[in-house]
């Protein structure tokens, strides 16, 4: 038995005396099997020994999923250069495309933007008009029409005797053109898109007796968001489809919200209010003038008295503290626009301009479209001419 152990612990020996030799002969370049050093038996028992240490190793390394037979490709997708997020700059976001709300003045301003816009045209015009009595801009869409522009129009079914040339024109010169819907009491809408990139959002109708006497505003607008929601809109008027019309940026719908966004503008004002307004048949909007005046704000307003319509409501805002200016001739200088600016020269500045009016129908049952705008250049052309315009009505005592 000691023997035997004795035995064992010299072959142990020999063994680890030649590893030893091994490891510094590999060290200096030397293969120790071609010098002897190593036995078979030595052999054998070391490729044992490397053998399951290796094994062992691979088996601990396996990945679980390999086991479980998932293709490979599953679960190593390629990563990323950046191994960590926080190391990552973020994209920086592409700016807005579109520029700010312009303004055009009538009457001094002219439609000669429009018929610009209508002449350099390049796929389509989609056009929502109460009334159409203009040859150049009807001429300008036939040509366009020609020239494989795609146009389209929706004309005031209850407007016949002013629409009507206007709808038999444009059918004979492959314009599409429909009458409004009858859901809407009118369409009082006053629109032009150009290649679904550009609208002309207007307070005046396309009617060219009156442009040289009427106070009117053309707002241009390229905003995205707007521009996309008139164009769904018009699909949908043009199909007689319902629609819930959007409000884009800064649109403002009838008869979708315009009365509570119009409103809004009136409530929201601390210092001043100007207002322009053709009709002045709303309660609620007449209540919401006077209750601003009654808290402070300088309220002025610019209205239309033809035929002495509104003199009894005048009278009423002025004594409760509106400062109150109208025309009333009925051949001379008319207030068509419909505006309301507030807070002009503070922070919070901004102003609707559109189709909408005072009245219930305009708000409720029409279809109608202005914007809210605080455009600095838009804001500062309609003080400008207010004041010119306030100066010269009858002013109410």
């Amino acid at each position: 038995m000691a023997r035997r152990r004795s035995r064992a612990s010299s072959s142990n020996a020999r063994l680890l005396t030649t590893v030893i030799v091994v490891a510094v002969l590999g060290i200096l370049g030397f293969s120790a099997k071609s010098l002897g050093l190593i036995d078979k038996t030595t052999h054998k028992s070391l490729s044992e020994q490397h053998s399951n240490g290796q094994h062992k190793g691979h088996k601990k390394a396996q990945p679980k999923h390999h086991a479980q037979g998932h293709p490979k490709a599953r679960h190593h997708k390629r990563q990323p250069a950046h191994h960590s997020h926080h190391h990552v700059k973020p994209k920086p976001k592409p700016a807005a495309a579109g520029g700010p709300d312009t303004l055009v003045v009538e009457p001094s301003g002219g439609f000669s933007s429009v018929y610009q816009l209508i002449n350099h045209a390049r796929h389509s015009i989609d056009v929502t008009m109460f009334e159409f009595a203009d040859t150049t801009a009807e001429h300008d869409l036939g040509a366009a029409a020609k020239r494989g522009v795609d146009v389209r129009v929706i004309l005031d079914q209850k407007e016949h005797t002013t629409n009507s040339g206007a709808y038999d024109y444009f059918k004979s010169h492959g314009i599409k053109v429909v009458w409004s819907s009858t859901k809407f009491e009118y369409t009082h809408q006053k629109t032009l898109t150009f290649d679904n990139s550009v609208s002309m959002v207007q307070t005046a109708n396309l009617t060219q007796r009156y442009y040289p006497t009427s106070r009117d505003f053309l707002v241009k607008d390229t905003n995205p968001a707007d521009v996309a929601a008139i164009v769904k809109v018009f699909n949908a008027d043009f199909a007689h489809q319902p629609i819930t019309a959007g409000d884009g940026h800064d649109l403002v719908w009838s008869p979708t919200d315009s009365e509570r966004q119009i409103l809004s503008v009136i409530n929201g004002a601390r210092k001043n209010l100007r207002i322009y307004s053709e009709e002045m048949g709303f309660s609620t909007a007449i209540d919401a003038i006077e209750a601003a005046a009654k808290r402070g704000v300088d309220v002025q307003v610019c209205g239309e008295n033809s035929e002495s319509e509104y003199t009894s409501t005048f009278e009423e805002m002025a004594r409760d503290g509106v400062h109150v200016s109208y025309f009333s001739s009925s051949t001379g200088f008319y207030i068509h626009g419909k505006v309301v600016l507030a807070d002009y020269g503070t922070s919070r500045e901004r102003a609707f301009i559109g189709s909408e009016n005072f009245s219930n129908t305009s708000l409720n049952r029409n279809r109608e479209l202005g914007l809210i705008t605080s455009a600095p250049s838009v804001l500062s052309a309609i003080v400008k001419v207010f004041g010119a315009d306030f100066a010269k009505g009858h002013q109410v005592k």
